[in-house]
């Protein structure tokens, strides 16, 4: 199969370059960032390191949504949630009839956008225990080794199909290690409540994965999260993937073994002065309790308390505020 990734991000740069060079499948990249498709360009492709190290060009091919003429067999979706809407509208033209998609963003709230241009068979979620990090346009740090990375998959109206089992073996082709589930909302959610815990905690301190394992109070954090979240998911009626012991311990493990170095892309918009994706993560575990007679009290502080991190980032850099406005 053929494949387009839209978003040239981390993440996007990842699943793209892999694809291209352990899968040997052809890749080409839909991105709107002017001075990553600048930089990439001039380039001649992404500088790609891995762990910080091993830096290297390696030669894509990007384009913007207007000048795109393709034709893939896969798109592959990689952006922030406040970014999708906007980018489906400028690709919308190059969606076809027996096009399908996949995408494993973090948070909740792509699947229901991507389905305004896609029919529901033809959709596929994932979810992705790998990490990237984006050092400026074109230049792109993988984190974590080809077996520390782990991914699941799952169609949206979750059917079985030989598409899926494509894709499978394309991901696992190219290191992504992916496994097929069979409950679409409980994958998602796992990845969710991993998300609000790693994510938002070392976004809000500015540290690493590792740094925050390391702490004390790291396991107990982490439980507290977990357990409310579990529980607003029980309210909801959603079954997640695993136990919330085996969640936490897969978030520890992720911390402190997998991916110690790793930055979370929420960082990332933070200490750049963007807005994060906090209410798509701990906000959605918030709303399903609320909704469902739950008060998620500590994910609804941290939702407020990473807002004001990021108010607080912006007093404390007004240059970078100046710059994403």
């Amino acid at each position: 199969m053929k494949y387009a990734v839209i978003g040239a991000g981390g993440m996007g740069v990842q699943y793209g370059v892999l694809l291209q060079e352990f899968a040997g499948k052809q890749v080409d990249f839909i991105d709107a960032w002017e001075p990553n498709v600048t930089a990439i360009r001039k380039q001649g492709g992404v500088y790609v390191s891995q762990d910080d190290e091993n830096r290297h060009l390696v030669p894509i091919k990007v384009f913007y949504p207007e000048e795109y003429d393709g034709d893939p067999d896969v798109w592959i979706i990689f952006l922030k949630q406040h970014q999708l809407e906007g980018m489906l509208k400028r690709c919308a033209h190059l969606f076809r009839p027996g096009q399908v998609v996949f995408s494993a963003m973090n948070g909740y709230g792509h699947f229901e956008k991507i389905a305004q241009y896609f029919p529901d068979d033809h959709i596929y979620g994932g979810t992705a225990l790998i990490g990237a990090f984006v050092y400026g346009p074109g230049d792109v740090n993988f984190t974590g080794g080809a077996h520390s990375k782990a991914m699941s998959m799952c169609a949206y109206d979750g059917h079985v199909s030989d598409v899926e089992h494509e894709l499978h073996d394309d991901f696992a082709a190219a290191t992504l290690n992916p496994t097929i589930a069979d409950d679409f909302m409980g994958m998602c959610m796992a990845k969710i409540v991993f998300n609000s815990v790693l994510n938002t905690l070392c976004t809000m301190y500015q540290i690493r994965f590792g740094q925050f394992e390391s702490h004390p109070a790291a396991r107990w954090m982490t439980e507290q999260l977990v357990n409310e979240a579990y529980t607003a998911a029980e309210h909801a009626g959603l079954t997640l993937l695993g136990t919330r012991e085996s969640e936490v311990e897969t978030i520890l493990h992720t911390a402190g073994v997998a991916h110690p170095l790793h930055y979370p892309s929420m960082y990332q918009d933070l200490t750049r002065c963007r807005p994060t994706e906090v209410d798509y993560i701990n906000g959605y575990i918030a709303k399903i309790g609320r909704e469902h007679g739950y008060v998620c009290t500590l994910h609804e502080f941290l939702t407020q308390e990473l807002h004001l991190a990021e108010h607080a980032y912006a007093i404390h850099h007004p240059e970078l505020a100046g710059e994403a406005a």
